[in-house]
């Protein structure tokens, strides 16, 4: 496979069935991308090739593959490699969800699984699952889509690969979340603050959240606030270069409390303030704020 230095971003989107492929894959053509779905792997080469003779016309590709068509793990691996070493940069999404939300949204909309043709749902996302494990293993990003909506979904492509976005940074994701609610799924590092003054037991604090004022002014006064992200802070901003150095392209930081409605969020909202005062593009998602 030859270099093709006409093509800037190439992305390659598989992932489970009923995981939300569709709609990256709409997010991405949303924001300039050619973009083509459902692609045999052999092709791939082809279709660079193209890009490479467009003049410039297909400068970002993104890709479906539905690793469900007879495709090898080796041969994947071996492909990736290829287009890791050969071009100036590629990502591999893994679009996922839990069982339980794959299976919910079969039935919602009364599709068959394609490998439940002969089994049960529940059988055959979970085959899917087995087969799939090792590709997921070699994304650069997993994207979970169990909490997400459509609309969460297509803001988090947005923010992560839009043109003006250096294209070796490190893409930094800061995730509010809720522990009664599960940890978000792919976290590199979670920061747990339930240690924290907790504004649900004030009165006049609990129908707010940590984005309002009010909230935002009551765990300020505290000091171990200050103290956890003046830690947290030095943290990051001690490992973001070392991550980038040794070529990571994401990063996802959960930051939770008990429901996700309080603490993490006003610690979050504060924690993307001060690493973008660095000159970071930092992207944030407050995943259970509306949940009670």
């Amino acid at each position: 496979m030859k270099t093709t230095p006409e093509l800037k971003s190439l992305v390659v989107i598989t992932g489970m069935s009923g995981s939300g492929k569709r709609t990256v894959h709409k997010a991405f053509e949303d924001i300039g991308y050619f973009c083509v779905d459902n692609l045999p792997t052999p092709l791939i080469p082809r279709l660079l090739e193209m890009s490479a003779v467009s003049g410039g016309k297909i400068s970002q590709l993104a890709v479906v593959i539905d690793m469900r068509l007879g495709e090898s793990t080796a041969g994947m691996k071996a492909l990736f490699a290829n287009l890791k070493q050969n071009l100036f940069r590629t990502a591999i999404i893994f679009v996922d969800a839990s069982d339980d939300i794959i299976a919910r949204r079969y039935s919602e909309t009364r599709r068959v699984h394609p490998l439940a043709q002969h089994r049960s749902l529940t059988e055959g996302i979970q085959a899917e699952r087995r087969k799939l494990s090792e590709i997921r293993a070699m994304a650069d990003l997993v994207i979970d889509t169990t909490d997400f909506s459509v609309h969460d979904l297509r803001r988090l492509i947005y923010e992560n690969f839009q043109q003006s976005e250096a294209a070796d940074q490190l893409n930094v994701t800061i995730i509010s979340f809720g522990f009664k609610h599960g940890l978000p799924f792919n976290s590199d590092l979670v920061f747990d603050v339930r240690f924290l003054p907790n504004p649900n037991f004030v009165p006049e604090l609990k129908p707010l959240t940590g984005n309002d004022p009010e909230v935002c002014q009551y765990m300020s006064s505290c000091q171990e606030t200050q103290e956890i992200l003046a830690k947290i802070q030095d943290m990051l901003e001690y490992l973001l270069p070392r991550y980038s150095r040794e070529g990571k392209s994401y990063l996802t930081i959960g930051i939770g409390c008990t429901g996700g409605r309080h603490r993490s969020v006003m610690l979050a909202n504060e924690l993307k303030q001060r690493l973008t005062r660095e000159g970071r593009k930092i992207n944030l998602i407050h995943r259970d704020l509306h949940l009670r």
